[in-house]
C-alpha cells in the first residue's frame, strides 16, 4: 500500500491586476476570478501521487478557459511546480506547440462554478524516490476571458496565472516498492522506423517523410544561423526582442542553449526521429526526457517551410524542451505573448520554447 501523507493544503485567490493603460486594444479583467485548492486525494490505493484540484469562478460572469490550460486525469502541459526536498522535479508528460483555440476547445465555467479532477502526478512528474514533495498548481491563462471578452492579463501584458497554495505530501517513490512500478509517460519509445539521410522516420508515408526531411534541413540551417549569431557575441534587437535586456550570464544561456539544439539537430545516426503518428489538431509534441523524438501534428502539415510559426521552426521549438538542450517549457505563445515576455521578465523568455522558436525564425529579419 502506498503512503502519503497530507501536511498542508490550501487555496489561494489571486487578487486585483490592474488595466494597462499603454494597451488599449486589448481589454483585459481586473482581476483573478479563478480560485484554486489543491488538496490530497482520499484514494491512494493505485496512485504514488494523486492530488484533486478544484477550481471555482468566483466572479458573477462566465470565464472561458482552453481545455488544456486545466488540469485532467491525462495532463497537456506542465500544469504544476514540483519540487523534492527543495529541488525540482522533471516534468515527463508532453511539451506541446499549438495554434490559437478555437470554440470547441474551450471549457466554459460559468459564476460560482467549481471545475474538479484528479491528477495523479506520478503519471507525469518523476516521483520515484520517496521523499517529502512540495506541489503548486500554477498555469498561465492564456486566451483565457470573462464572458465580456476582457482577456485574463496582467498590466504586463503577460496571462494572469491560476495558481494554488504549495501542499506538501510525503510519497513512498517506487524506490520503496522495488520499482516493480511502470510509469506511462516514461515508456519507451515504440520501435521500428526508417532511416533516411540520418533522420529516423516512424509512422510516416514516403510523401510525408519528404517534407519532414525538408523541415529537419530548415531547421538544421535555422539552428546553425542562430548558434551563429550568438557566438559572434551580436546584441541587436533580434536577440533584446526575443530574449530581453542583455546579462552576460542570460546571453550564455540562450547561446548554450542554440550550441545543444544544433548539435542535436545535426545529428546524423537516426537519432534524431520524427513520428508521424499524430492526429490531433495542434502543430507537434515531445515528451522532455524521451530525446530526441518529435511528434508532428496536423497543424504541422499545413505550417509554411520556413517563416513565422513554420515547420522548421517548430522543429526548433520542440527540440529546445528536450532537457538534455535547453529543457524550455510553454509559458506563452504566439509571437505577441513572447515579446511581452521578453520585455517583462528575460529570465522566463530563456525559458519558453517559442521565444527560441522566434529567434530562430527571425521573421520579419533583425539584426
Amino acid at each position: 500500500m502506498n503512503r502519503l501523507s497530507l501536511l498542508a493544503a490550501a487555496s489561494v485567490l489571486l487578487g486585483g491586476v490592474a488595466l494597462n493603460a499603454a494597451d488599449a486594444s486589448v481589454q483585459s479583467a481586473r482581476f483573478n476570478p479563478l480560485r484554486v485548492a489543491l488538496v490530497a486525494s482520499s484514494n491512494q490505493s493505485s496512485f504514488l501521487g494523486a492530488v484533486d484540484v478544484e477550481i471555482t469562478n468566483t466572479s458573477s460572469r462566465n470565464v472561458r478557459v482552453p481545455a488544456w490550460e486545466l488540469p485532467a486525469q491525462y495532463l497537456q502541459s506542465d500544469l504544476f511546480s514540483v519540487t523534492r526536498d527543495g529541488r525540482e522535479v522533471a516534468y515527463e508528460g508532453p511539451m506541446i506547440k499549438r495554434g490559437l483555440p478555437q470554440a470547441a476547445d474551450f471549457v466554459i465555467l460559468r459564476p460560482g462554478q467549481t471545475y474538479r479532477t484528479r491528477v495523479d502526478l506520478s503519471a507525469f512528474y518523476d516521483l520515484g524516490s520517496t521523499g517529502e514533495y512540495t506541489v503548486t498548481f500554477k498555469a498561465p491563462l492564456q486566451h483565457a476571458s470573462l464572458s465580456g471578452g476582457e482577456m485574463l492579463m496582467a498590466a504586463n501584458g503577460l496571462p494572469m496565472l491560476a495558481q494554488s497554495a504549495a501542499l506538501k505530501l510525503w510519497v513512498d517513490g517506487i524506490d520503496q516498492l522495488g520499482g516493480s512500478r511502470t510509469l506511462a509517460a516514461r515508456s519507451k519509445p515504440s520501435t521500428g522506423a526508417t532511416v533516411v539521410n540520418g533522420v529516423s522516420y516512424k509512422s510516416c508515408s514516403t510523401t510525408q517523410i519528404n517534407t519532414a526531411g525538408s523541415a529537419v534541413n530548415a531547421a538544421r540551417t535555422y539552428s546553425e544561423n542562430a548558434k551563429g549569431y550568438l557566438n559572434g557575441g551580436t546584441v541587436g534587437a533580434r536577440y533584446t526582442t526575443w530574449f530581453g535586456s542583455y546579462t552576460s550570464s542570460r546571453y550564455s544561456t540562450a547561446r548554450q542553449h542554440f550550441v545543444n539544439i544544433d548539435s542535436a539537430m545535426d545529428q546524423n545516426a537516426g537519432q534524431v526521429t520524427i513520428n508521424c503518428g499524430c492526429n490531433q489538431s495542434y502543430y507537434a509534441y515531445v515528451y522532455p526526457t524521451r530525446p530526441y523524438e518529435i511528434f508532428v501534428c496536423k497543424a504541422f502539415w499545413s505550417a509554411p517551410l520556413t517563416g513565422t510559426d513554420s515547420k522548421g521552426g517548430t522543429l526548433i521549438h520542440e527540440m529546445s524542451h528536450f532537457n538534455v538542450t535547453a529543457g524550455t517549457d510553454d509559458h506563452v505563445y504566439g509571437q505577441t505573448g513572447a515579446k511581452n515576455l521578453a520585455a517583462s521578465n528575460p529570465d522566463q523568455a530563456l525559458d519558453n520554447a517559442d521565444n527560441h522558436e522566434y529567434f530562430a525564425e527571425n521573421t520579419p529579419s533583425q539584426n
